[in-house]
């Protein structure tokens, strides 16, 4: 109950806010077909016991991605993104507030995913421009214009846990390694079952967002990975109103 009614704050922040901030946004994505969602399911595969995660636009999927600006600091991060109903425990998170959501993204200036070689170059630190999944919690931030920003928290608290596969930063974020695929207008991942605590049913929406880093988030008192433009919502309204629909072959 909590997360439905911090998810219908969210939606008002959304709607409502005017933050005025300077961004390395590129002006294209706005009106870009590619970010303009038509569809947003997950299909649940009862023999696989997996969970596939798609969100289709009206454009190609993944087609758009952002371009460097040479620096962590600003950089700029594309996102297809899925707010779900799922709490913070049921993705390897230590319990707290917010909504769990599952962002597909690409961001050329850094690479999160160190345990991952995406491109199979050996290299495991150049493959943030290639589409990967995180698991995030959001909260309200007024902050910023998307009204939303990835959960922070002080690294001298030692009651938070975040999964071993996490990137190292003071967020609630994880760096899954799930498989992404883009293809036509479709932009998907394959969640395993027991990676999601076993569940099957849950509510979820579907977003097309831009994001944006600020490394020197506490000087500046903003948010770490805030959400700085919002293009398109599945549902329109941001209400979760999709669910599992499961299938055995």
């Amino acid at each position: 109950m909590k997360n439905y009614l911090l998810l219908l704050l969210l939606i008002s922040t959304v709607v409502s806010c005017k933050a005025q901030v300077k961004t390395n946004e590129d002006p294209s994505f706005k009106s870009s077909d590619d970010l303009k969602i038509t569809a947003a399911k997950v299909t649940y595969d009862e023999d696989l016991e997996h969970h596939i995660f798609e969100i289709q636009v009206k454009g190609k999927a993944g087609e758009n991605k952002p371009t460097a600006v040479g620096s962590v600091d600003g950089a700029p991060v594309l996102g297809y993104v899925f707010p779900t109903s799922l709490k913070s425990t049921d993705v390897g998170f230590s319990k707290t507030e917010g909504i769990v959501a599952l962002a597909l993204t690409s961001h050329p200036d850094f690479d999160d995913t160190p345990l991952w070689d995406e491109d199979f170059d050996f290299n495991y630190a150049n493959d943030g421009i290639i589409w990967h999944p995180h698991w995030v919690v959001l909260v309200k931030d007024e902050r910023v214009p998307g009204g939303l920003s990835v959960k922070t928290f002080d690294t001298e608290n030692k009651t938070v846990r975040l999964p071993a596969t996490n990137p190292g930063m003071p967020m609630y974020m994880d760096s899954p390694g799930y498989n992404v695929i883009t293809k036509g207008n479709t932009i998907k991942t394959v969640v395993p079952k027991f990676r999601m605590n076993n569940i099957t049913d849950f509510s979820f929406d579907g977003v097309a967002a831009y994001m944006e880093v600020n490394t020197k988030w506490k000087e500046k008192n903003m948010p770490m990975l805030g959400v700085y433009a919002v293009y398109s919502v599945a549902s329109g309204d941001l209400s979760l109103p999709y669910k599992v629909k499961k299938i055995n072959y």
